[in-house]
């Protein structure tokens, strides 16, 4: 009975292991980055409140993933000289390199198709704030009530930061983390830790019988 038992409990985390892939999910939205000498950092705020300096390497990219852990980062040349090239300074003004990636077209939502991913250099008021220099270089931008960035360019024409099922389905609902660049952890559903709570109890159940019958014997 003790080698039932223990293979109850095996068959119970396995179970309780595929669940949890069944159930895993992410969000479609524009994550948002920021140049830190080589390499690609995730903003620590949102572009409505972040105020970059002159000389400033931003980018944005649209995917669908989980957290800010797994975000997909912008591709592309990421070198304000080459990006600002065409753009001279001017006094009273700062210039900003942006990196627009559009994605990919498994991340795209159904019928939609991604733009080439394109840079460009926005040139203003020393005390702008990066929705500005984007406002300022790619328009049509669209916000959600919570001003969560839905759309650059008019990309997605529909959405706004839901969620993607497994199985690549959104399923409606929204991350509002992703609002001001704060790391969305996400987790396991209601049902799923209910579920694996019963899974647990059963397979502790079957241990406890396996002991009281071998007692008893």
């Amino acid at each position: 009975m003790t080698r039932r038992a223990a293979a109850l409990l095996v068959t119970a985390f396995l179970l309780l292991a595929g669940a949890a892939q069944a159930h895993a999910t992410g969000y479609r939205y524009w994550s948002f980055w920021e140049r830190d000498g080589g390499r690609w950092a995730y903003a620590t705020e949102g572009p409505s409140t972040a105020r970059p300096a002159d000389g400033a390497v931003q980018g944005f990219r649209f995917a669908v993933s989980q957290d800010s852990a797994d975000a997909a980062q912008p591709r592309g040349t990421a070198d304000f000289d080459a990006i600002c090239a065409r753009t001279p300074a001017r006094e009273g003004s700062k210039r900003v390199a942006l990196v627009l990636d559009f994605g990919t077209a498994a991340d795209a939502p159904s019928g939609e198709t991604p733009p080439a991913p394109r840079t460009a250099c926005a040139r203003v008021a020393p005390d702008a704030t990066t929705a500005e220099a984007l406002a300022a270089v790619a328009k049509p931008l669209r916000y959600d009530t919570n001003a969560l960035l839905c759309a650059i360019s008019g990309y997605p024409q529909r959405g706004c930061g839901e969620q993607v099922s497994g199985s690549g389905k959104s399923t409606g609902a929204t991350d509002p983390a992703t609002k001001t660049g704060e790391k969305s952890e996400g987790g396991p559903s209601v049902g799923l830790l209910a579920g694996g709570a019963v899974v647990v109890v059963l397979a502790g159940a079957a241990v406890w019988q396996a002991g009281r019958r071998r007692r008893d014997a």
